[in-house]
């Protein structure tokens, strides 16, 4: 069986033996949206949990509006979304004075985005005069809100914590830890102070910090609770299909959004097998799914959920942007063994970067685990990851095991999650 993989901005073809029986594992599909202005003008008219977008321009009357955006790690279409969003907010506020609108690119603890890549995320002849602002976790001036009940301490930068209308825009996916992304998270994480977002972070320890989990799961719990002490007044998010396509576009209050559209990604992105494999192959989805080895791991993690305990698990990732985190490399390169990272880490305690190795260390004393990367094979060994080519590794593994091995082959690993199914 030959099946075509993304890797990188390219395909790669890989080839099973016969001798396996291998069933391909993807996501569902749904209708494609292919006109993003009346999508979100919609949304914006019946929003979640919230008046209109109109009427809280109307009643709120801000003097300043800040919107916050993701970075370039997130494949949604932040240039199409702000058009439209500022040609909303322009003609709901006719007398709106454009140089009070700040726009913040949140990427959270990613190196802030250069001119380059602002240029790529924002419209900059859309309104003349407004300001651009890139958030920087460590030096950005912040806002203190509080303490929230798991003791997550609430610092926001200040750019877009001072306006008197808030807004998020992002995007719902999976999470390994945090149940989905969306909702309040592109501020109260995106665009937060170092110490909130690693203290919200260690949460995952919890074993209710699940993917696919919102309900219990006291990560996603703890962001929503920020973002309710915020006070964020309205949350635009979209669903994307496997092929980066905009199937839902929803607009609301943010909790109420992240519960809706979680719903869409589960129908999308949820599937239900009876048992697991031997081996599987994940291809974390291309580009820019697989941009770095950071980003990677997250399709190691939810593939792991697919295969039995000390099975075999290939990933391939292509890094274009390299291992993507100083801090998780020069960490992981100290140790000698995923087990010897594992307690290191839990013995001192959760520190962003660094968690990147215990993630992968967790699934490396589980599994056999090889990555096709274009990244050099000495850096993969220091961080306790064997290069192999796929093709090859797939026939030796099958060689090796007994009978007829089940494979699984995963198409879109980062966002792809598995569950029992029901009988």
């Amino acid at each position: 069986m030959n099946i075509d993989l993304k890797y990188g901005d390219s395909q790669f073809v890989l080839s099973i033996p016969e001798k396996a029986e291998a069933t391909v594992l993807q996501p569902a599909s749904l209708p494609i949206l292919n006109n993003m202005r009346n999508a979100l003008d919609h949304a914006l008219r019946n929003p979640y949990g919230c008046e209109s977008f109109e009427e809280q321009v109307r009643q709120i009357a801000p003097k300043r509006v800040s919107i916050a955006v993701p970075d370039e790690t997130r494949s949604i279409p932040v240039k199409s979304l702000l058009t439209i969003l500022l040609d909303r907010l322009l003609a709901a506020f006719p007398g709106f004075d454009s140089s009070e609108l700040t726009l913040v690119i949140g990427g959270g603890l990613h190196p802030p985005v250069n001119q380059e890549g602002q240029n790529r995320l924002i419209p900059m002849d859309k309104a003349p005069g407004y300001r651009v602002v890139v958030h920087d976790a460590a030096r950005s001036r912040m806002i203190d809100f509080g303490v929230t009940r798991r003791g997550t301490p609430v610092w926001i930068n200040a750019d877009f914590a001072e306006a008197e209308f808030k807004i998020v825009i992002g995007q719902i996916d999976p999470h390994q830890f945090v149940g989905f992304t969306g909702g309040a998270k592109g501020v109260v994480i995106g665009c937060a102070a170092t110490g909130s977002i690693e203290h919200n972070h260690s949460l995952m320890f919890d074993d209710k910090a699940q993917v696919g989990r919102i309900d219990g799961n006291p990560v996603r719990e703890d962001m929503n609770e920020a973002g309710e002490m915020v006070q964020i007044d309205l949350a635009v998010n979209i669903v994307l299909d496997a092929n980066l396509n905009v199937v839902r576009v929803l607009a609301g209050e943010p909790t109420a959004v992240l519960k809706e559209g979680a719903k869409t990604c589960a129908s999308l992105d949820g599937i239900a097998i009876e048992d697991k494999f031997d081996i599987v192959a994940a291809s974390c989805g291309g580009y820019p799914k697989d941009i770095s080895l950071y980003q990677a791991q997250k399709g190691l993690n939810l593939a792991s959920q697919a295969v039995k305990h000390g099975g075999k698990i290939l990933l391939m990732a292509a890094c274009s942007q390299g291992v993507g985190d100083d801090i998780y490399f020069d960490y992981v390169s100290r140790f000698s063994t995923p087990e010897e990272v594992v307690k290191d880490f839990k013995r001192l305690g959760f520190k962003m970067g660094a968690h990147k190795a215990y993630l992968f260390g967790r699934t490396l004393i589980d599994y056999d685990v090889a990555i096709f990367s274009d990244l050099d094979p000495g850096i993969l060994k220091k961080c306790h990851l064997k290069a192999a080519h796929p093709t090859r590794i797939m026939k030796k593994w099958v060689e090796e095991l007994k009978g007829r091995p089940r494979v699984a082959v995963i198409t879109n690993a980062n966002t792809t999650y598995f569950y029992q199914k029901r009988t």
